[in-house]
């Protein structure tokens, strides 16, 4: 293989890369910076980032450029990175991770659990998806389930998901947070995910905090 052929291999296509506050979930309120990754075929009709869907609109970043804009935010005060996308199980992130290794910041995914785990990570957020369900190794191996909420059905897909991540899990591995998050305007979702919460205390309301501050 050549090196210029090698090197295109080992990009990938790039929505975008910020330095912000992790919005959501158990991390909300940390300095994160996120890599956001082109191509999704999961499809969500809410979908806030459509635009990440196709992956040949975005230009392709090394994973040495990518490496290196992490460092810069990590000098800046990132206490970790975020890879997301898209759905960045479409690609192999092996890589990718390998590269953002010798910064020693924790690298999180965030996910909808379709393709194959790759990479390692020390945080993974899993947001299923009734329409295109996760796989059976994502759900064992997330640490957080946090479920969009629409619609009185959701509330069942989220049990039902809760249950499977912990069939697939040994005597000993803990369990993944639980979070509910409304769907941003969905003033149905809001008041489900808030009462359930109240009445199942092994759940927790997940907001999106960055969207309420309007910073990225």
């Amino acid at each position: 293989m050549s090196e210029a052929v090698a090197a295109e291999a080992a990009a990938l296509p790039v929505v975008e890369t910020f330095h912000s506050l992790q919005g959501e979930g158990l991390h909300a309120g940390r300095s994160a910076f996120f890599i956001r990754l082109g191509g999704c075929s999961v499809g969500c009709s809410w979908c806030d980032t459509k635009h990440s869907w196709p992956q040949d609109v975005h230009p392709r970043q090394s994973l040495r450029e990518l490496a290196g804009l992490a460092a810069e935010a990590a000098s800046e005060g990132a206490a970790f990175v975020v890879i997301t996308g898209g759905e960045p199980l479409e690609h192999d992130l092996t890589d990718l991770c390998t590269a953002l290794d010798p910064l020693g910041l924790p690298l999180h995914l965030e996910t909808s659990g379709v393709g194959v785990l790759s990479g390692r990570f020390s945080w993974i957020t899993l947001s299923p998806k009734p329409h295109r369900p996760p796989s059976a190794a994502v759900l064992a191996a997330c640490q957080e389930l946090k479920v969009v909420v629409h619609h009185k059905a959701d509330l069942a897909f989220a049990e039902a998901m809760a249950t499977a991540a912990r069939a697939g899990r040994g005597p000993d591995a803990q369990e993944p947070a639980l979070l509910l998050q409304p769907g941003w305007d969905s003033a149905e979702g809001q008041e489900l995910a808030i009462s359930y919460v109240r009445r199942h205390p092994a759940w927790r309301l997940s907001l999106q905090s960055h969207k309420w501050l309007g910073v990225r």
